[in-house]
């Protein structure tokens, strides 16, 4: 990589101090998360691949370490020889820039390698990269550090993924496989919803780009928001209970019209993972298989879903801006995955009634705003640009992280992107009101 490059993870990296042991303790530190995530797991559930998009728990592990194989130690160790060449036809996801990939659609039509031999290509990939990173010169150290950050937020975004991907196999199982068990926890009643006003003006969007953030947050820039409302908490499974009996998923006049065509074709009359038993909603958790919890935030939810839902209450899903303003002095506080809950939980008290909660953790939320470029954007140079600006089309902005993020991966300007249709992952509902 270019370290001149104003594109660069670090735009101001020419100053900044770039110390060898902190590089390989986080290096260490995460890649051994990854490993801790799948401690539950038998061999048997690393290899299922239940939809297109999911991936086997096994293709996560061998994708984080390759990406440092292909962009750092096949480039810049010239003493390095892959364990297996075709590890890059086979690990490789959507970089057209490095070579060939093997069909996303048939992971898990692969065998082998065994999970055994992925956990040894990982050992393979840390041993090597940590010897690099010991012995190479400053320059070269300068110039592969940032690189070295994106694989790890990289590898931190498949945790995240590995999370919501084992579920997803999980739930197609009769005999509801439990991930972790959770004690039950009393819960007190969820205070109302409150809508919260902001002021309007032009306020500055995105991030500055001192430390890492992704490309796609950047640049900063201005932006004029109208005053508006924004919901105090999330909406909860009780709310979104009463959507359903009042014949939500039946009423087109809520429902975009491929949201309506989709609700139609899938069949959906309920979240994700919600199963009716004996006039009861149950729903697959990590935990287990429960009744649903009325005050629980609702998750699992597609845009489509979200936005029907702020329809038929009188409300509008927000906007990205919007969202970060609210979002402007709000803790980075909430229920991440190292909580160990894997699940949203149910927010219990408001110190404050004129305050937003819920901010960060337990659910993505979806905004309003379609994945697109900030005004002035400019992908990173080759194969590393292709990691966020391809996907600038027919997608949507969450933000927020949720109970599978990462407390160290998340950030007031994070943006996430999915398409409209999408349930498997955490995402939630916040509701904003023209003021």
């Amino acid at each position: 990589m270019n370290k001149e490059t104003k594109n660069s993870p670090f735009p101001e990296e020419t100053s900044r101090k770039i110390d060898r042991n902190s590089i390989i303790e986080n290096f260490k530190r995460v890649r051994a998360f990854s490993q801790k995530l799948c401690e539950p797991l038998k061999t048997e559930d690393f290899v299922i691949q239940s939809m297109p998009d999911v991936s086997p728990t096994k293709w996560h592990l061998a994708h984080t370490s390759w990406l440092f194989e292909a962009f750092i130690l096949s480039k810049a160790n010239i003493n390095y020889t892959p364990i297996n060449p075709i590890y890059n036809y086979l690990f490789n996801s959507y970089y057209v820039l490095i070579g060939d990939r093997f069909t996303r659609a048939k992971r898990g039509l692969l065998s082998r390698p065994t999970v055994k031999e992925i956990y040894e290509y990982r050992s393979y990939i840390d041993a090597h990269l940590i010897n690099f990173i010991e012995n190479c010169s400053e320059e070269e150290l300068h110039n592969i550090a940032p690189i070295v950050e994106i694989g790890l937020n990289h590898e931190q975004q498949h945790q995240e993924l590995l999370i919501t991907d084992i579920k997803h196999v999980f739930s197609i199982n009769p005999l509801h496989p439990i991930y972790i068990k959770k004690s039950e926890e009393n819960v007190n009643d969820v205070p109302p919803l409150r809508f919260i006003s902001f002021h309007e003006g032009i306020y500055e969007i995105g991030d500055e780009g001192k430390g890492f953030v992704y490309d796609n947050e950047t640049p900063q820039h201005k932006e004029f928001v109208n005053s508006f409302n924004i919901g105090s908490r999330l909406i909860i499974n009780q709310e979104f209970i009463e959507f359903i009996n009042a014949g939500g998923y039946k009423k087109p006049e809520l429902w975009l019209f491929d949201g309506f065509a989709t609700v139609e074709k899938e069949g959906w009359e309920a979240p994700l993972y919600w199963e009716k038993i004996n006039n009861e909603w149950w729903n697959y958790k990590l935990t287990g298989f429960e009744k649903v919890k009325p005050e629980e935030p609702v998750c699992h939810v597609s845009f489509y879903e979200a936005d029907a839902f702020a329809r038929w209450i009188g409300a509008r899903l927000p906007t990205e801006a919007e969202w970060e303003v609210a979002a402007n002095e709000i803790p980075l506080k909430g229920n991440f995955v190292e909580t160990n809950n894997f699940h949203p939980v149910p927010f219990s008290h408001a110190n404050d009634i004129n305050l937003v909660y819920q901010m960060y953790g337990d659910v993505w939320e979806w905004t309003q705003s379609s994945y697109s470029p900030y005004p002035g954007y400019k992908p990173l140079p080759g194969a590393v640009g292709e990691y966020n600006g391809k996907f600038m089309s027919n997608q949507i902005v969450l933000k927020g992280g949720s109970c599978a993020t990462s407390i160290s991966h998340i950030r007031k300007t994070y943006r996430n992107f999915f398409y409209p249709d999408s349930r498997w992952q955490f995402m939630g509902i916040r509701l904003a009101r023209d003021n």
